[in-house]
C-alpha cells in the first residue's frame, strides 16, 4: 500500500524565498551606485573643433563628493551581499528542518512503521536563558489513515524538593491556575511547542504528558526526565 498523501488542509508548507532575487537587487544596486557617480562628476564642456584643450582640474570638494559616492556604492553592496548570505543561511537550515521532518514522516507511516492510535511520540525539554524550560511535545497517529485528530494537550512534572515527591500539574508550571490546555489538531503528525516554569529547589523526575481527545477517553504517557533533555541536546 502507497504512503498517504497529506491532506493540503494541514501540510504547512514555508514562505519561499528566492536567493536569486537577491542576487538581482544587488546588481540593481551597484548599477545605481554607478549612475550616481556618473551623474556627480562635474562634465566640462565640449571644446571646440580643432582647438587643443587641456583637461579641466578636478576641485578637492568634486574629489571629496566621488570619494563619498563610491564609498556609500560600496556599504550598499557590502550589505547587501551580507542579507543575501543570511538569507541562504537561513535556507539551507529550513531546509534541513524538513528533510528531518520527511524522514520522520516516512517512519512514521512507511511500510515498515508500527501502527499507532493518538499517542506523544516524543517530548523535549530545552532550558532558556531565562531560566525556563522550553518543551516540544510530538504528537502522532497513523492507524485511521486520513482521519483528523482533535483534542487537548496538558503536560505534569513529577519531582522530588525538600525530600518529597511533588506533582507540579498544568497550572503550576504555567503560573496560570486556570490556564487552558493546549490544542492539537493534525492527520499525522504535529510538534507543539510551549514554555514552562519550574520552582527553586525542585528536582525534575520525569514529564507526564496527558492527551485528551474531543471523542472521550484520556491517556497518559511518562517520558523521563534525563531522557528528554537528552534528546534535545543531540
Amino acid at each position: 500500500m502507497s504512503a498517504p498523501t497529506p491532506d493540503p488542509r494541514f501540510v504547512i508548507v514555508p514562505a519561499r524565498r528566492h536567493p536569486w532575487r537577491w542576487a538581482a537587487v544587488v546588481a540593481a544596486l551597484w548599477l545605481i551606485s554607478l549612475a550616481l557617480v556618473w551623474w556627480l562628476v562635474p562634465r566640462a564642456p565640449a571644446p571646440a573643433t580643432g582647438a587643443a584643450t587641456a583637461p579641466a582640474p578636478v576641485s578637492a570638494a568634486q574629489s571629496k563628493q566621488q570619494l563619498a559616492t563610491l564609498q556609500m556604492s560600496d556599504r550598499i553592496s557590502r550589505q547587501a551581499n551580507r542579507e543575501l548570505q543570511q538569507t541562504l543561511a537561513e535556507r539551507e537550515e529550513e531546509i534541513a528542518g524538513l528533510r528531518a521532518d520527511v524522514a520522520f514522516y516516512e517512519r512514521l507511516v512507511g511500510a515498515t512503521g508500527q501502527r499507532k492510535g493518538l499517542s506523544v511520540h516524543e517530548i523535549q525539554m530545552r532550558r532558556d536563558n531565562d531560566g525556563s524550560w522550553r518543551y516540544t511535545a510530538t504528537l502522532t497517529q497513523n492507524i485511521n489513515r486520513g482521519a483528523v485528530s482533535k483534542g487537548d494537550l496538558t503536560l505534569s512534572v513529577e519531582g522530588t524538593r525538600d525530600g518529597k515527591l511533588v506533582r507540579l500539574d498544568w497550572g503550576q508550571l504555567l503560573q496560570k491556575p486556570q490556564a487552558p490546555p493546549q490544542r492539537f489538531e493534525f492527520r499525522y503528525f504535529q510538534r507543539l511547542e510551549g514554555s514552562v516554569l519550574l520552582p527553586e529547589g525542585f528536582v525534575p523526575g520525569r514529564v507526564i504528558a496527558k492527551v485528551q481527545p474531543d471523542g472521550g477517553g484520556s491517556t497518559e504517557q511518562a517520558f523521563a526526565w534525563e531522557a528528554a533533555t537528552a534528546t534535545s541536546a543531540q
